[in-house]
């Protein structure tokens, strides 16, 4: 099998354009080529007028001397022999631990750690503070429908089976070279994911589908030996001569000390009441950059005209999506962050009286409205203190503040970027329904946010919008605060991926400040996993 790259087709390809074009770059006939399949896609629009797909083509022809002559003469550019998928070896247990390794957290960090050991018959126990994803789905529908009164600090956006990232887009899009990003996605696939991830150079699985791929890895967790409480949050970490030898948990029932050894601290980026207590027991943590903004939201119309041109109607293309950054004079950095296609901004509060903003899409991406975060970076030099948590107040403080200006109900303050750009108070929507649920204030965002965000926010609408026609649109809205995009504090660890503080502690995932997204987490997960099992082999 060949593997070759960076292939244009039309948008309205078939299977015979496929083969035609790999006959064309190998220098073959078509009748010598017994298979060809997609296996990487993306869209090309740099050019309005010439948007096609850009593939990469799995081939095989009807001769394997065939396709070792030409693999031999083709450019490393062009493509060579498909070196077939080799999953990351996973170490086989002579039998269960007599003390078994503790997963605190289940979203994606703790979910693929969890699976892992679980495949190797580690028989992890998995304490996740929030609840099941049925039950944890039916809260989060009421939060959104009836606001405060419905507001349950157990069970929501950022706690319960699948973490934030459950109430997303879904998106995998990720930096990290991993190579154990494939076996991320091959492990969603697995366990229910459209399989299109495999292939879409952007792929997403969607909140419709997250629900039931992490329902899927939960019970085969469980089916392999492994535990999940559900409602049980971690309320310390019990050491003996700087090594692991407990932790203590709290749920219904009352309080347990669970003996461990191990201990995957997945927590994820919202964990304040943990960050606070590993503070006051002399854990070290340290203050990390992160971001702040709101979530801006244009008609996804709009945003498709800008991307596509006269072919943003067109089927084979589906819902745009953008991603922008700048740098300003100032030395700030402004950016969009989790982009939505056809998708909405949601309530995503951890804390009573409190608001929180974040987007979800579900897999069609057929919703009116494009949303993304439109995010100002801030770091340890805007907290106004040394204390290690200071990000974390500094989050907490805006997200009070937004409940106070939202009315006190769950409803988020929102202004109009033709507005803000002009430094006055929004009265009234525009073109542009905004998508918040349990509602939205009109109002000034300057009465939210520090004065330093939205003066890089005024300053760099203006230019990304020459980056994206109609980004500064006078009547696309602001709603805010988006405030957990990554963690505002790192867990530090050694090159081993142990605790500096305590041997058997693995800080792992974005609560840890490790990670950034959904597949990120999950390798981080698994390379946490891998470190336990070394030590328990």
């Amino acid at each position: 099998m060949l593997r070759l790259h960076n292939i244009k087709i039309p948008l309205d390809f078939s299977n015979k354009t496929l083969a035609s074009a790999a006959a064309k770059k190998l220098g073959v006939t078509q009748g010598q080529i017994a298979s060809c399949t997609i296996s990487k896609k993306s869209v090309d629009a740099r050019k309005k007028n010439e948007i096609c797909f850009v593939v990469s083509l799995d081939v095989a022809l009807k001769s394997a001397q065939d396709e070792r002559r030409i693999s031999a003469r083709l450019n490393p550019s062009v493509g060579g022999i498909l070196e077939p998928y080799t999953p990351p070896a996973v170490p086989k247990l002579k039998g269960r631990p007599v003390v078994r390794p503790v997963v605190v957290g289940f979203g994606p960090a703790g979910l693929f750690a969890a699976l892992m050991l679980a495949e190797s018959g580690a028989c992890p126990i998995v304490l996740e503070r929030g609840q099941d994803v049925d039950t944890r789905t039916r809260d989060v529908a009421a939060y959104w429908q009836d606001g405060q009164r419905a507001f349950k600090t157990t069970s929501n956006v950022q706690f319960g089976e699948g973490g934030a990232g459950t109430f997303s887009d879904g998106k995998l899009n990720t930096g990290t070279k991993d190579p154990r990003s494939e076996h991320v996605f091959r492990t969603f696939v697995r366990f229910g994911a459209p399989d299109d991830i495999l292939v879409n150079a952007k792929p997403h699985i969607g909140t419709d589908n997250l629900v039931h791929v992490v329902r899927n890895m939960r019970m085969k967790i469980i089916e392999l030996g492994g535990e999940v409480h559900f409602g049980a949050r971690m309320t310390e970490i019990v050491t003996k001569n700087n090594a692991v030898c407990a932790v203590r948990y709290e749920d219904a029932q009352g309080e347990h000390e669970l003996p461990t050894n191990h201990v995957i601290l997945a927590i994820g980026h919202s964990a304040r009441d943990t960050f606070t207590m590993l503070h006051e027991r002399r854990f070290t943590l340290e203050q990390k950059p992160f971001s702040i903004g709101a979530r801006i939201e244009h008609p996804q119309a709009l945003i498709n005209r800008a991307q596509y041109g006269d072919f943003a109607k067109h089927p084979a293309l589906g819902a745009a999506d953008y991603k922008l950054a700048l740098h300003l004079p100032s030395g700030r950095s402004v950016y969009t962050f989790c982009m939505c296609p056809g998708g909405q901004v949601v309530a995503a509060a951890s804390e009573p009286d409190s608001v929180v903003t974040n987007g979800m899409s579900v897999h069609a991406r057929d919703g009116v409205n494009a949303t993304s975060a439109l995010l100002v970076g801030i770091g340890p030099e805007d907290f106004a203190s040394d204390h290690p948590l200071a990000g974390m107040f500094l989050q907490r403080e805006i997200e009070r503040r937004a409940f106070v200006l939202g009315g006190s109900c769950g409803k988020a303050p929102a202004q109009l970027v033709g507005d803000l750009l002009a430094g006055r108070a929004s009265t009234t929507i525009g073109s542009v329904t905004p998508s918040y649920k349990p509602g939205i204030v009109m109002g000034n965002l300057a009465e939210l946010l520090p004065d330093y965000i939205v003066a890089a926010m005024r300053e760099a609408l203006p230019i990304l919008g020459r980056k994206l026609r109609g980004f500064d649109h006078p009547d696309a809205v602001l709603t805010g605060p988006e405030t957990r995009s990554s963690s505002p504090v790192r867990i530090p660890r050694g090159a081993d991926l142990i605790s500096v503080d305590a041997t058997g502690l693995y800080p792992c995932g974005e609560g840890a400040g490790y990670a950034g997204g959904i597949t990120s987490a999950a390798v981080d997960g698994v390379r946490c996993a891998e470190a336990v099992l070394t030590s328990l082999c």
